[in-house]
């Protein structure tokens, strides 16, 4: 690793071993792949296929540019770093790193909700649901998700960065993670993170009992369905969103309550990469790429191009 000044911070990422470095990346760089694909693909798909033009779609198709987003604040860096064996990282690109990537995860957490109450509004009030879930109501929801994700990261970065910081700025983390920022504190002076961090923790626990109270109604409607194949539709719109929604929070909650060593463990590094890089990968390939009508419309564009290219 290169020396790095005392105005920014050092990365230290999984390992200082060039073998293990370049392994680490090359993973990444593999997943960061996948997730740029496959969350391209549900963009694309729906904006061009007129079938895919209902709220549902078009909240996932949000989602998948939140991912993009989420993935794209940490891993191009930590992949760039590896493969030139250095860790530098400046203090404001650290500070532009954390704003946007609390941003994004906030904004994860509320873009969830609302897909929930969508799911909520579809299965529970079928015959209101074009009224509920009119065009404004998804846009004004839409813009609520990155607003409140907005306002998420800004204070966030700004409680972290008002501590001081004393001797040597070294991050063990593969990019400036909130926790791992704190440790470097002269003393316990980090009491407005602290505030804001249980602001932010009561806000996402509403979103989870929101959530919960959502699926409760949703599952009890479901179960009452006379069709069988009534009630297997149901449940597959319903059940990967249900999955994605338990993969983000008991990541993103056991990041943050565990206590964090020096050196990482195996285990840290499962965790940070289940926390990090998992949601984003595998959203599209949970939520979308097993949906019959993304397949299908999937399927067509493909096809068209190929028509066109002959």
């Amino acid at each position: 690793m290169a020396n790095f000044t005392t105005s920014g911070f050092l990365l230290i990422g999984f390992s200082t071993e060039p073998e293990l470095e370049f392994f680490y990346a090359c993973l990444f760089f593999v997943l960061y792949l996948l997730a740029l694909t496959g969350n391209m693909l549900i963009i694309t798909t729906t904006s061009l296929d007129d079938s895919l033009q209902s709220p549902m779609y078009f909240f996932l198709k949000h989602l998948s540019l939140l991912d993009l987003c989420y993935i794209s604040v940490t891993v191009p860096r930590f992949i760039t770093n590896s493969f030139f064996h250095r860790g530098n990282i400046s203090f404001w690109e650290c500070v532009l790193q954390c704003f946007f990537f609390t941003l994004c995860a906030g904004a994860e957490m509320a873009m969830l909700t609302l897909m929930s109450y969508d799911r909520y509004v579809a299965i529970c009030l079928p015959l209101r649901y074009e009224i509920i879930m009119d065009i404004r109501t998804c846009v004004h929801g839409v813009v609520g998700v990155w607003v409140s994700g907005t306002i998420c990261g800004a204070m966030h970065t700004a409680a972290t960065f008002s501590i001081h910081f004393c001797g040597p700025r070294i991050i063990h983390q593969f990019f400036c993670d909130v926790p791992q920022i704190l440790k470097l504190s002269c003393s316990n002076d980090y009491i407005y993170e602290l505030g804001v961090s249980g602001f932010m923790s009561l806000a996402a626990f509403l979103c989870v009992i929101f959530i919960g109270f959502s699926y409760m109604h949703i599952f009890s409607s479901v179960l009452r369905m006379p069709s069988a194949e009534g009630r297997a539709k149901a449940f597959s719109t319903c059940l990967p969103h249900l999955a994605v929604v338990i993969l983000f929070l008991s990541t993103g909650v056991f990041e943050y309550l565990k206590s964090h060593s020096d050196s990482p463990t195996v285990s840290d590094i499962l965790l940070t990469i289940m926390y990090t890089v998992v949601p984003p990968t595998f959203n599209p390939v949970i939520y979308s790429l097993r949906n019959k009508a993304v397949k299908l419309a999937v399927r067509k564009i493909f096809l068209r191009n190929k028509a066109y290219l002959d």
